[in-house]
């Protein structure tokens, strides 16, 4: 994976998507499939590659196959459910998570409701929203005044789930990596008013990956101020 060149499969990917004639290739399945002949004719890339760009296919194709429940289902071997991913099992990783809920919480109920709720809605292992402990955050600096919200800059320690293991049925992490946090208003009178748009909020970038993805909300205990 060290000599791969991931600046040129990005190119590649990008080639392949402008390059879909939508009038003949109409469905997400078709061009999918138009894009991965694309890559394997792609003569730039060594062989490794093709593999890491298909890989990096996969993981959309299953985000739109869970998004649309459409698509060719596999009996998962792990929990016999029919699921459509085929780099994980959508039932299976929901199943992980539900089977957590014991071991965190963010102190108020709404908020825990919110973040499970949206748990099970997972479409996939890299698009999962958390409670995350505000001391897995490090070298925390504000950044600059976003609408009514002060925006701040931060390192996840550990970070966000990225994978799905199949043989130890566990998400992977990615690693530290830096993020955005912002101040959110008024959570201390949340209603459902407040818990349907902050769910239709926190969901709606895991569900289009074009979209700048939310990872959860945290609280500075030292003030009570959540942040997304």
């Amino acid at each position: 994976m060290s000599n791969i060149r991931k600046k040129l499969i990005r190119a590649v990917l990008i080639r392949s998507f402008t390059s879909i004639d939508y009038n003949i290739y109409v469905d997400f399945h078709e061009q999918y499939e138009f894009r991965k002949q694309f890559v394997l004719a792609d003569n730039s890339l060594t062989e490794e590659e093709k593999t890491e760009a298909i890989r990096i296919m996969n993981k959309n194709y299953d985000r739109n196959k869970i998004f649309y429940n459409e698509g060719i289902r596999r009996v998962c071997e792990n929990c016999n459910q029919k699921c459509l991913a085929t780099l994980y099992c959508e039932y299976c990783v929901r199943n992980y998570l539900k089977y957590n809920f014991s071991n965190w919480t963010s102190g108020n109920n709404v908020i825990d409701n919110l973040i499970k709720s949206c748990q099970m809605e997972t479409f996939t292992p890299d698009g999962i929203i958390e409670w995350i402990p505000y001391n897995n955050l490090e070298n925390i600096k504000y950044l600059t005044k976003g609408g009514f919200s002060d925006i701040y800059t931060a390192y996840w320690i550990d970070g966000k789930y990225d994978e799905w293991d199949s043989k130890k049925q566990q998400l992977i992490r990615l690693g530290t990596h830096a993020v955005i946090l912002k101040e959110l208003k008024n959570v201390e009178n949340a209603s459902q008013s407040w818990f349907e748009e902050a769910k239709s909020h926190l969901t709606l970038s895991n569900k289009n990956s074009e979209i700048v993805q939310c990872f959860g909300l945290t609280q500075n205990p030292s003030n009570g101020i959540i942040y997304l």
